[in-house]
């Protein structure tokens, strides 16, 4: 979480980020980069990436600064009560 709003995460060996949706599908054609189906179905603005797409620092840093760059546009999620 950044700013109170979901920005990167690990799930098993997976780098769950959140990008901009606006290069949801060119970010898809990247080396280990798949749709995020955590609900079952495919969620527009997250990816999963597998161990071969971040296996060194620039790959790893270009999916931490893409969900960062998003972070500051992106809405945080309404708070349930």
């Amino acid at each position: 979480m950044v700013e109170s709003k979901m920005c990167v995460g690990i799930v098993e060996d997976k780098l769950m980020c959140r990008i901009d949706p606006n290069i949801y599908e060119s970010a898809l054609k990247r080396r280990g980069c798949k749709e995020m189906d955590f609900t079952g179905k495919p969620m527009k603005g997250y990816v999963f990436v597998l161990p071969s797409g971040y296996q060194n620092d620039e790959e790893f840093n270009y999916w931490i600064q893409q969900s960062l760059l998003f972070n500051k546009k992106a809405k945080a999620s309404k708070k349930k009560i």
